[in-house]
């Protein structure tokens, strides 16, 4: 029976997934960045590597049918459905603490970073590290110049995206809380969204 789970604007959220388990990822307002982690269940110290995944699916974007893989490079997570228009990023890191004050922001601001540990930290797990994340949503491209350009999401109200686990994992979602670039689209205010379990 499918689950649906708010994921509030600027929060993270883990959940175990099974082997075969889908998860749909609903940007419910349009134009939200949805940080997405994923870790083996037998080992923490496997999850999904961006670097491995791409030069498995020879592209820089996942579609439709793309399966991302483990820093061992065993199959993690694959795209089975996108109605968002197919742009998401694989090239940037988890925004953090540094990130802001590099764009000049004093004292604390929400980041992805801290939601991911966090939301481990609610199963009473802990990450090696913060690998880079599968930014599902994010409108992030390399220009003619070979510059990194940030433009804002095209997904958009209601659409998805599901994927599915290819082995026992832990998946971690953060919505991302980036309100000083148009990461989350031109009005710069991050949103819920909206997770069905199948």
């Amino acid at each position: 029976m499918a689950q649906s789970v708010q994921l509030p604007a600027r929060r993270g959220l883990a959940r175990p997934m099974n082997r075969g388990q889908s998860v749909r990822v609903v940007n419910t307002h349009g134009q939200q960045v949805v940080d997405t982690w994923a870790f083996s269940r037998d080992q923490i110290r496997e999850f999904m590597s961006m670097e491995h995944s791409r030069v498995h699916m020879g592209r820089v974007q996942p579609i439709t049918g793309s399966t991302l893989l483990s820093n061992r490079r065993n199959p993690m997570l694959t795209i089975v459905e996108d109605t968002s228009g197919g742009v998401h990023d694989t090239l940037m890191a988890a925004c953090d603490g540094y990130r802001y004050r590099m764009l000049g922001c004093t004292g604390h601001h929400d980041n992805c970073t801290e939601n991911l540990h966090a939301a481990l930290a609610s199963l009473n797990l802990q990450a090696p590290e913060t690998p880079a994340p599968l930014n599902l949503f994010q409108n992030s491209a390399v220009g003619s110049d070979r510059s990194l350009v940030i433009a804002p999401p095209v997904a958009p109200p209601g659409s998805h995206v599901t994927l599915r686990a290819e082995m026992d994992l832990v998946i971690v979602f953060s919505a991302c809380p980036q309100d000083m670039m148009p990461t989350n689209g031109a009005e710069m205010t991050p949103k819920d969204v909206e997770l069905i379990f199948g």
